[in-house]
């Protein structure tokens, strides 16, 4: 990817996960100031969580990650795939949750900006990347869009 198509990447990841996306809330946003109790609380039975919600995400990033590195991702911090049920903090912590989204998504930010200096590549071509990179994004700007949304149901 050129220099300039990867500054783009980067804003795109930016927008999407935080900080100051201009449309609203990015992910990082919506997860700010988040409670436990809140993290926990479905909005209605059968319905995920935000916990639940910020760990998909994680989950996601990560594999977007293997995918424009072409490396096996390290195993998740929960067995399974995709979605994981998480009632309350016995399971895992709110701050480790958030601890596990900012991870992965920082992760697969330094990957894109490793590929404009060198220390990092994909075997993707590079419309394959940013498809990713796109996907991803909205991804997290969905997600965003219903933690505000399950905040405002469950608020006291």
């Amino acid at each position: 990817m050129s220099s300039t198509a990867i500054g783009l990447a980067l804003r795109v990841l930016d927008e999407g996960y935080g900080p100051g996306a201009w449309h609203g809330a990015d992910l990082k946003a919506a997860l700010a100031g988040v409670t436990a109790a809140h993290a926990f609380q479905r909005p209605a039975l059968g319905r995920h969580n935000i916990a639940e919600i910020a760990l998909h995400h994680a989950y996601t990033t990560r594999g977007v990650w293997a995918r424009l590195s072409g490396r096996a991702p390290e195993p998740f911090v929960f067995p399974g795939e995709d979605w994981f049920d998480v009632s309350d903090e016995s399971t895992m912590g709110w701050p480790q949750i958030l601890a596990t989204v900012e991870a992965e998504q920082q992760r697969l930010r330094m990957l894109v900006a490793g590929f404009d200096d060198g220390t990092a590549s994909s075997p993707l071509p590079e419309a394959e990347r940013f498809g990713l990179i796109l996907g991803i994004t909205c991804h997290a700007v969905y997600h965003a869009g219903q933690i505000q949304l399950i905040k405002r149901l469950c608020s006291d």
